[in-house]
């Protein structure tokens, strides 16, 4: 199968480079960047950690699969030690004291972190522009969004900056930069990754996954960060995926979609075009293809932001200065609260506050926030029935290719409805998967939960078949 992993993998067994040249060479490819990818490197720690690899390999050890690999990390978990921003004012000098899971996971496996990426700050975001370190540029036409909020993240992938690279997925934070630029992001089912260590934005969708140019290499990194974590009370011990297993996608005999996403004048005519040229390739296979009915976009969207607003409105009331942050004194301790929150949040990031505080609040939580929470029950009873009759869903990853640099910014509204077509997979806690196939923006497979291996299953079948 192709893998990058695999690859380098053999080349510093057979000592064709050092992991000291692959690791420099990828840094100095970060360093010059025009992308606005980069928010801080981990150079010295990364040079170190190469220098290792190659002593081992130099001594005749064999070095694990995984060992040696540089890969980039979403600035919004924790590395000891590093700079953990959340590409905000507040965090932009703050250290973690403590490794968040999934890394830790990934460095015990021995891959190398390079860089903490460019992000919308605290994952508020849809472009990566709400950042203080300069919009993500596109990886493919740098006038057009990155994605967001993992906008680094992908880009860095694309660009071949990062072997891999991790990302936060809460309401598509994965799946639409992926889709952006051209490369595989995996959300997967609630719960197989630990989220202890990651900065929450709505704790109830929040998941940590992988970006790469393969689904090998997504296999691969989502083995090594899965597992069962005592703090985090989510979690679930999974089996590991093998190779051997998704390369049979036999079991997989119906295939279902959402006539919804397709028939609504919301989606751009090249982007359903291709959607619909893709499912007729599928049917050739001797795939049963059903239409699904499903809630309408603008419900999905409301239900989601309505509960995420609440969920981060009360996730980032901790952050007021007091114990750690960029604090700014007032004349008195409510006044210091207030302008060290108005000064160091983004716009955004205020507007998904006082969003969230709003449907909280008495008055509306019963009217608003309670019928949230019941829109999402029945969200997740839908896609129960749904995967009794199909096997797996295939939809667009977003509805309209990358905007313009700027455009997000103007309309917020906009920036919300990009999400349309993955932030329903977010409520229902599924594990959904964008594959560079099947139009501009990439599709958008997902299977019924805790089957992860499924949907890389399909990814294999439509890699030869579209």
């Amino acid at each position: 199968m192709e893998s990058q992993i695999h690859k380098i993998h053999q080349q510093l067994m057979d000592k064709e480079i050092t992991c000291t040249e692959l690791v420099q060479e990828k840094l100095n490819l970060l360093k010059a960047n025009t992308n606005n990818t980069v928010n801080s490197l981990l150079d010295k720690q990364a040079l170190k950690l190469a220098a290792n690899v190659d002593a081992k390999i130099s001594n005749g050890e064999t070095i694990d699969l995984l060992e040696g690999i540089p890969f980039g990390i979403k600035d919004v978990y924790m590395v000891q030690g590093t700079y953990t921003t959340a590409s905000s004012n507040l965090l932009k000098k703050y250290k973690s004291p403590y490794t968040a899971t999934a890394i830790q996971n990934l460095l015990d496996a021995g891959a190398i972190p390079l860089v903490k990426e460019n992000c919308d700050s605290f994952g508020h975001g849809s472009s990566s522009e709400n950042t203080i370190f300069g919009a993500v540029k596109n990886a493919i036409n740098a006038n057009l969004v990155g994605g967001g909020s993992s906008g680094g993240s992908a880009v860095n992938v694309a660009k071949d900056y990062t072997v891999f690279s991790i990302g936060g997925d809460t309401g598509g934070s994965i799946r639409q930069p992926a889709g952006y630029n051209n490369v595989f992001g995996l959300k997967p089912t609630y719960g197989r990754i630990s989220r202890y260590g990651i900065m929450a934005y709505a704790s109830s969708t929040d998941c940590v996954g992988p970006i790469a140019k393969s689904i090998e290499d997504i296999r691969i990194v989502l083995n090594a960060m899965s597992g069962k974590d005592i703090k985090d009370q989510t979690t679930y011990q999974a089996e590991n995926i093998s190779q051997e297993n998704i390369l049979n996608s036999d079991e997989i005999k119906t295939v279902g979609y959402f006539k919804n996403f397709i028939n609504t004048d919301a989606i751009d005519n090249e982007i359903k075009a291709d959607f619909l040229v893709s499912i007729e390739k599928i049917k050739a296979k001797g795939i049963k293809v059903k239409e699904l009915d499903f809630f309408e976009s603008d419900a999905l969207v409301s239900t989601y932001y309505t509960l995420a607003m609440a969920e981060t409105a009360s996730n980032l009331s901790r952050l007021d200065g007091t114990n750690y942050g960029n604090r700014i004194e007032g004349k008195n301790l409510k006044d210091t609260y207030s302008i060290t929150r108005s000064e160091n949040f983004s716009e955004e990031t205020k507007r998904r506050i006082v969003g969230g505080n709003q449907v909280l609040s008495q008055g509306f939580s019963d009217e608003i926030y309670l019928k949230g929470l019941n829109l999402r029950d029945q969200i997740s009873d839908n896609f129960e029935k749904d995967f009794k009759e199909v096997d797996i869903i295939l939809s667009p990853v977003t509805p309209n290719t990358p905007p313009k640099i700027g455009d997000s910014l103007k309309d917020p509204l906009a920036m919300y409805l990009s999400d349309a077509y993955t932030v329903g997979f977010s409520l229902g806690q599924l594990p959904t998967l964008t594959i560079p196939k099947g139009t501009a923006t990439g599709l958008q497979i997902t299977a019924a939960k805790n089957n992860d291996e499924l949907v890389l299953k399909f990814a294999n079948f439509l890699k030869d078949t579209i």
